[in-house]
């Protein structure tokens, strides 16, 4: 079997400088912890985006808002079934209060339009997590990988003042390691940036549809209060004790 090539791979990262060497370990711990998080967040948002589009779909043909609620927690892993689940528990604590009137519509409303912003946050807020590292990668890993080049033509440089010899011969195995940092840090940075892009897109996706379940979810609970006053929601939170 024929032995590597003096210019392989291998070899030229063998002979590398302990700087170069470095920040290639650098890039490939970036490159691992990019594409981990790049397969679990697929998987993730992929699932919350059908979930989120679903459930909204099945919220808005409900007939009442514990009917839909009732039907939601099936899949109580849902984006959309949590930001519900907020405002439900928000209705709990505003007829405990005796505050659910049809009389004290404005109050009803501005709390559970806060409660349901802030359970549409606290979802996206997990949706993104892990998502600012991706972009991290794909800012810095160019720049990283371009400091290691620097790094190993200044050493090039070196060795042929050493060497007192520019043949080329003297100067290629040199500047090639320094140019595999620079080609590493781009396939750390092209992957990471795609997948941020294309997550953020997906994000927006899942966002949108929590917006419109939390308009949907006011409306309901605004067309119920009006017509039966606090029995319609109070009906809405005993089918949530029962099985919500």
């Amino acid at each position: 079997m024929e032995s590597l090539p003096q210019t392989s791979i291998l070899v030229l990262l063998a002979h590398a400088t302990i700087t170069v060497k470095f920040v290639l370990g650098l890039l490939v711990a970036m490159s691992l912890g990019s594409w981990s998080i790049i397969i679990y967040k697929y998987f993730l948002l992929a699932k919350a985006r059908r979930a989120a589009a679903d459930d909204h779909a099945v919220f808005v043909s409900g007939d009442s808002l514990g009917e839909s609620m009732r039907t939601l927690a099936r899949n109580q892993a849902s984006p959309v079934y949590r930001v519900g689940a907020g405002g439900l528990n928000e209705l709990r604590r505003l007829e405990s209060s005796g505050l659910l009137t049809a009389d004290r519509m404005g109050l009803v409303m501005n709390n559970l339009r806060r409660v349901l912003r802030s359970g549409v946050s606290s979802q996206l807020k997990v949706m993104t997590a892990n998502l600012p590292f991706l972009a991290t990668c794909a800012n810095a890993a160019p720049f990283i990988g371009l400091f290691g080049t620097v790094w190993g033509i200044m050493h090039s440089f070196q060795t042929i003042g050493q060497m007192q010899s520019a043949a080329l011969a003297t100067v290629a195995p040199g500047i090639s390691e320094a140019l595999v940092a620079t080609a590493v840090g781009l396939a750390v940075a092209i992957p990471a940036t795609i997948a941020y892009n294309f997550f953020l897109g997906i994000v927006q996706v899942v966002e949108t549809e929590l917006v419109n379940f939390a308009g949907a979810f006011l409306n309901t609970v605004q067309r119920e209060l009006s017509k039966t006053g606090p029995a319609g929601a109070h009906d809405a939170h005993h089918e949530e004790e029962n099985g919500i």
